[in-house]
């Protein structure tokens, strides 16, 4: 990393954290939150849609196999699907146990990203033993969220919340879900479409399964 950026991204924190302790300093003056809210939101503000990933019957593996197959599958699935995420013009913002955070400027391109990891997770598993195979929950939201800059980016917003629950808790292997904002905003793709499900829970908002070949 060069000097510039990290007097960048040093600069980029030091704002953040003072902006953070200006309004901390303010609790009980609801107007002047909301003027140090839409600073934040100016500086640190941008539209991206969200793919949340998480494996299927991690958990259950890892207590049966012990944490060195638990390693393991997450160093294979990684390997898996970063080069697609980088062939669909994703940025992998970071990893927690099991699951992919990504960003995509396109939703376009997210979702053919989503689809074709999960194509690729079946050519995967054919002839695997279950305990071996690597099967994927993705969850897709879509809207504005806060990227925070640093050694290692961070994302916020209710989109990244919404993303996460369906990929993380709603999803069952094999399935793509969306979230109301990027199902409004869904782009028109050949042999691919929407499903409505049911509500989120966190949000009370419809949610939507991707149907596709």
């Amino acid at each position: 990393m060069s000097y510039l950026d990290e007097v960048l991204i040093n600069l980029s924190n030091s704002r953040l954290e003072l902006l953070l302790s200006e309004r901390l300093n303010c609790k009980n003056e609801p107007e002047k939150q909301k003027v140090i809210d839409q600073r934040i939101w100016d500086l640190f503000g941008e539209e991206w849609c969200v793919l949340f990933t998480d494996l299927s019957g991690f958990s259950k593996h890892a207590d049966q196999f012990g944490i060195i197959h638990f390693i393991q599958t997450i160093k294979e699935s990684e390997k898996l699907y970063s080069p697609v995420v980088k062939n669909h013009d994703g940025f992998v913002v970071k990893t927690d146990g099991d699951s992919l955070i990504t960003i995509f400027r396109s939703s376009r391109k997210a979702i053919k990203c989503a689809i074709e990891m999960q194509h690729v997770s079946i050519d995967y598993n054919k002839g695997l033993p279950s305990e071996e195979q690597i099967i994927l929950c993705c969850g897709l939201g879509w809207g504005k969220i806060l990227r925070v800059p640093g050694y290692t980016s961070d994302i916020f917003g209710e989109e990244v919340n919404f993303s996460a629950k369906l990929g993380e808790d709603t999803a069952k292997g094999g399935e793509i879900l969306v979230t109301e904002a990027l199902a409004q905003n869904f782009p028109e793709m050949e042999s691919i479409y929407l499903e409505e499900v049911a509500l989120l829970s966190n949000n009370n908002k419809p949610y939507y399964k991707v149907v596709y070949e």
